[in-house]
């Protein structure tokens, strides 16, 4: 139980690292290579919770089949990306009220969950 434990937190901190790394890279191909990193990751996260076939459907659908329709569209366009940069910075405070936003909504639901002890695992 403690193995699957420290498992599933290697794996959740693999995918947040390739979750970040979808929004930094500047080329979009290995954006898309880091998000097949991070559906891969969900299919494992999946079998350490003995899901399996959830797992392989995971892996069949998104990383297989909607991965390659994202690079074919995305190698078909011809994004001019400097043009899209432009007035990015613009958009900044908002991006940062947003996120504001969704971390104190998320602190909230956590902290309100603490004194509550988690329900037991029926195996």
């Amino acid at each position: 139980m403690v193995a699957q434990n420290i498992a599933f937190g290697i794996v959740a901190a693999i995918m947040v690292w390739g979750a970040l790394r979808v929004g930094t890279v500047n080329n979009v191909v290995h954006a898309a290579l880091w998000l097949v990193l991070v559906l891969a990751g969900a299919a494992a996260q999946y079998v350490i919770l003995a899901a399996e076939f959830i797992a392989i459907t995971q892996v069949l659908v998104y990383v297989g089949a909607v991965m390659v329709l994202v690079l074919i569209v995305v190698m078909m366009l011809d994004i001019n990306l400097d043009r899209m940069r432009e007035g990015c910075w613009r958009n900044l405070p908002v991006a940062l009220l947003v996120g504001g936003v969704v971390v104190g909504d998320l602190a909230l639901v956590i902290w309100s969950r603490l004194d509550r002890p988690l329900p037991p695992l029926d195996a």
